[in-house]
């Protein structure tokens, strides 16, 4: 059992009340075992647990002993350790202050061999630029003696640094040497001076030959102190570029070419700057230069030439800003200087040539667009001689009942062409685009300014302007007896598309070159007058065609519409409306649909309201015409309910003057009794009661009844 209690005991976590709760339902289940199955043996139970304290207590004592003894143990292992750390401690003392002393002896014996090495110094530095001296004097002596020197230095190749090291001293001295006396020797020091430089070159090239970048280091150095030295340089530019403009993608092979030869250069030559400043000069004053002059002297076309010149100054420039992350200097502009220096003779005209191609390609455009439409262009007579005109011609024509103006309407075609609007504003926008890029900054919005008016003289002005008056031509005289047949408003459709791509393009590629200057204003201005002429006449197309439609609808009811309808004989009729009145809304609905169809946001409900009011006055003024009995009140209302339905659609001022009308017409049917108390409804409460009037006396029965209806 005690084995049993240590096994628990030792459990992590231990729980005591687990611990109890076990034992007690081992005792219950050793005492079913037992066979006894009836209730629980609260003693058995008990002397378990007391068992159980004493087991465990004892289990303490024992471990309250081991736990004593390792005490014990550990204190004294603890007296050990103490003494030993401090035993440690002492040697490291005694350490430290060795350290200490030979640190000090360290000190004085340098301090002397310092002292011993400027001796030694002082002594050896005269000794040896004695010898120096000598070496030079004896060189100096061939020089003076021979025709050529002999020593070996001069005539081994593989001494060719020692060589070149005496000669350059030589070179410095010799320039100090008196003319005359000492000519040939200057001569023959030059001579050899350049015999040497130009070995060294050699040996550079061969070097860079074979890739042995030790070797081109060790010459290029030699070289520094040469006069010669700019044409080692070039040297090493001329034999890294080789062939540099025969790769398809010119400018990627330009820029791997710089990358190379940038890691080579930091690695050998003492002036990498300016090494590779000069090395990009070469490829963009040689080889760039030529390269795009190749391209743009060919025979090209104005439009050719221009996407050329665009595209090589924007390969050009992106050449320049992937170069400027290799060191060339202090200049932040070299680059963008070596691409002016490439295109000034060719960005001095861009502008005209700019200017000319776009009128060229906006002209051609136009010409075989009207082609294809088998039409030719003719000049429009507009402004106040050619509306008077118009004006005379619909007067003579409604009152002599005959048709004297000649309308061309061009079998509905409007002469708008979204296709050509598009091409056009492709065009202009890549002209644009070659403006922000090809116009130096000071002239960019004077640029600008130019191409969009172009833009606003081919397409606004030549195009659109010129579909407008030929659609506001097209539009019928007013009084005409045929239903007008109206194309303006598809007309006013295509323009408005087309008038939207060209605001766009305005804010896209205008705005941001000619902000913030003189300029802005200028196109600002320019670009608003000729639309508000295009809107101008807009409006003016709309205002004759709402006033062909209501005077067509006025004459029509005029001559169709019969005093039988609204005053039958019989009282065998179907209460149905008028056939004028069909006729009438057939052609109404087809009108609503079309300007419904080509127009859009306000320009609908402003359009429909205008029509809806003057359509109103006509339908009031041709009921006013008639005297009415029940049965010709039952038709007008009829034919009100069908004009009423048709109108809802033109908006809730125009519903309310045909409920307005729809209740005035109700007063033909009323019964006199019951006409005053009609009249004061609050659609007819508020009007003036001289239209009342005039609406009562149109009943067939007023003249009998008259006394009745006064009271009204």
């Amino acid at each position: 059992m005690m084995q049993q209690f240590m096994k628990e005991l030792e459990q992590d976590p231990f729980d005591a009340e687990e611990f109890v709760e076990r034992l007690a339902w081992r005792t219950i289940a050793e005492t079913k075992n037992d066979g006894d199955e009836g209730e629980l043996n609260p003693t058995l139970l008990h002397e378990s647990f007391v068992q159980a304290i004493k087991d465990l207590t004892l289990l303490q004592e024992r471990q309250q002993k081991k736990c004593e003894k390792l005490e014990t143990a550990v204190r004294e292992e603890e007296a050990t350790f103490f003494q030993e750390i401090y035993t440690l401690l002492e040697q490291n003392k005694q350490a430290i202050g060795t350290f200490q002393e030979l640190d000090s002896k360290i000190n004085h014996v340098a301090t002397k061999v310092l002292h011993l090495g400027d001796q030694l110094d002082s002594v050896n530095g005269p000794r040896s630029r004695v010898v120096d001296a000598q070496k030079m004097l004896t060189h100096m002596t061939e020089f003076l003696s021979a025709d050529s020197p002999s020593s070996p230095i001069f005539t081994d190749p593989e001494l060719i640094d020692e060589a070149a090291d005496m000669i350059q001293k030589l070179y410095i001295i010799s320039q100090d040497l008196p003319e005359g006396k000492f000519d040939s020797v200057i001569q023959k020091i030059e001579r050899k001076y350049c015999d040497i430089e130009k070995k060294l070159i050699e040996e550079f090239v061969n070097a860079m030959s074979n890739n042995d970048l030790q070797k081109m280091k060790k010459i290029a150095n030699t070289l520094s102190q040469f006069r010669g030295y700019s044409e080692c340089i070039d040297a090493y530019i001329e034999q890294s570029q080789p062939e540099s403009l025969t790769s398809k993608d010119v400018f990627g092979h330009l820029f791997s070419l710089c990358k190379y030869n940038n890691e080579i250069i930091q690695k050998v030559f003492k002036n990498p700057e300016q090494v590779m400043a000069k090395f990009v000069l070469n490829i963009y004053q040689l080889k760039l230069m030529e390269y795009i002059g190749q391209r743009l002297d060919s025979k090209l076309g104005s439009y050719n030439y221009l996407q050329t010149l665009f595209e090589l100054y924007s390969k050009t420039n992106q050449l320049s800003n992937d170069l400027a992350v290799f060191n060339m200097g202090n200049d932040k502009n070299y680059l963008s200087k070596l691409t002016t220096n490439i295109f000034n003779k060719y960005l001095n005209d861009y502008i005209l040539i700019e200017t000319k191609c776009l009128k060229e390609r906006c002209v051609t455009n136009l010409q075989k667009y009207y082609e294809s439409k088998n039409h030719q262009k003719k000049p429009i007579q507009s402004g106040g001689f050619q509306d008077l005109r118009r004006d005379l011609q619909a007067v003579i024509g409604t009152r002599a009942n005959i048709n004297i103006a000649q309308i061309e309407n061009y079998g509905g075609e409007t002469f708008l062409s979204e296709e050509l609007a598009v091409m056009v504003l492709q065009d202009t926008k890549h002209a644009f685009q070659r403006c922000q890029l090809l116009s130096r900054p000071k002239d960019r919005a004077s640029n600008a300014a130019q191409i969009l008016d172009r833009l606003i003289n081919s397409l606004l002005i030549e195009h659109v302007d010129y579909a407008v008056e030929l659609g506001l031509q097209a539009i019928p005289v007013e009084g005409s007896k045929s239903s007008p047949v109206l194309y303006f408003f598809k007309v006013i459709h295509l323009s408005n598309n087309i008038l939207h791509l060209i605001e766009k393009q305005f804010t896209d590629l205008v705005v941001p070159m000619a902000e913030n200057t003189p300029k802005y204003n200028e196109c600002l201005q320019k670009k608003k007058m000729v639309l508000d002429d295009i809107e101008r006449k807009i409006k003016t197309g709309q205002d004759r065609c709402i006033n062909a439609i209501s005077t067509w609808v006025r004459v029509y009811l005029q001559s169709e519409q019969k005093k039988s309808d609204f005053k039958p004989e019989t009282d065998d009729f179907d209460t149905v409306s008028s056939p004028a009145c069909r006729a009438v809304l057939n052609y109404l609905n087809a009108v609503i649909k079309e300007i419904r169809s080509n127009l859009d946001g306000n320009k609908v409900t402003q359009v429909l309201e205008e029509l809806g009011i003057k359509l109103h006055k006509v339908i009031y003024d041709h009921i006013l015409q008639f005297q009415y009995n029940t049965a010709g009140a039952m038709v007008v209302i009829c034919d009100l309910n069908e004009y009423r339905a048709c109108m809802k659609s033109m908006g809730p001022h125009v519903t309310d003057l045909f409920e307005t009308l729809h209740a005035l017409c109700n007063l033909l049917l009323v019964k006199p009794e019951n006409l005053p108390q009609v009249c004061s409804e609050d659609s007819l409460g508020r009007l003036d009661r001289m239209v009342l009037q005039s609406f009562i006396q149109l009943r067939s029965d007023y003249k009998s009844q008259k006394q009745a209806f006064s009271r009204v």
